[in-house]
């Protein structure tokens, strides 16, 4: 069977268990105003899956030696976003596990935006070529404005996504090593005005501690930026976590070490998607 038919069988089934699940709604107790996405993150080094907690690479858990075959489970699931980080082109400052991007975007059919060591064009060529839908870019918006700014002419603002890691309100760069002066609130809103639409905004101080989300910070953001798509990252531990974020009307949010470890089941995330 090729991965088109599969995903073909899959919708069919999804459309199934949707029906099975309006007719038995009581068995669904999530409930919020607003249904978010679920963007499961694939970081890699070494062309495996690994976490790292507060972006310290001295901290790293490998979870799977195949990210292709992890990558599989989220589809199949009913997931239809990834978050992929080469860690290693992060570290290297170009890109490296491009092969990883290829295999994945050709073996599933996940919509996946690709982030880390996107410093130079041939780097985002690579990537768009391999597969990427989107592409992340964090440091780069610091230190190389002009060079992001001609990225979301070219491309266009809705396949260039804006990394804000954040720590203690000023943005952080340099895989969270570095903490700049840049306040977080006037780094986004002068990123949208050149028609930036997607944001992924990562408390660093919560990132694989799973104690919850910056819920106040995201409300802040939408507030200041309704046309604003968040993204948020960092601290999401339990399927209550999502609750808050979707109550809080957070469009998106990216789930990791908590998905990994077992704390969030894909059964469970294969839920919410039966609501929407």
């Amino acid at each position: 069977m090729n991965w088109k038919t599969y995903a073909g069988k899959m919708e069919n089934f999804k459309r199934e268990m949707i029906t099975f699940a309006a007719r038995n709604r009581e068995k669904f107790p999530f409930q919020a105003r607003h249904m978010i996405e679920i963007i499961p993150a694939l970081d890699i080094i070494g062309g495996k899956c690994v976490r790292l907690t507060q972006g310290d690479y001295g901290r790293k858990t490998v979870y799977g030696d195949d990210p292709v075959e992890v990558a599989r489970r989220f589809a199949d699931a009913g997931l239809r976003r990834l978050h992929v980080v080469d860690l290693d082109g992060a570290k290297a400052q170009h890109i490296i596990n491009y092969n990883v991007l290829e295999r994945i975007v050709a073996r599933t059919a996940l919509e996946v935006d690709f982030g880390g060591g996107l410093k130079s064009d041939d780097d985002l060529r690579i990537a768009f070529e391999c597969g990427a839908s989107m592409v992340t870019g964090g440091s780069i918006a610091v230190k190389s404005p002009a060079v992001v700014a001609s990225r979301i002419a070219r491309y266009g603002g809705d396949r260039i996504i804006l990394g804000a890691d954040v720590r203690d309100g000023k943005i952080a760069v340099g895989g969270w090593q570095e903490t700049t002066e840049q306040d977080l609130m006037p780094f986004v809103e002068g990123y949208m005005r050149q028609g930036i639409r997607k944001v992924i905004c990562t408390d660093i101080g919560r990132d694989g501690m799973l104690g919850g989300p910056a819920i106040d910070l995201y409300r802040a953001m939408l507030e200041e930026q309704p046309g604003l798509y968040l993204i948020a990252s960092g601290g999401v531990g339990t399927l209550s976590h999502i609750e808050q974020l979707a109550q809080a009307e957070v469009p998106a949010v990216i789930v990791g070490k908590a998905i990994y470890e077992g704390r969030i089941p894909l059964d469970g995330i294969t839920r919410l998607l039966l609501q929407k």
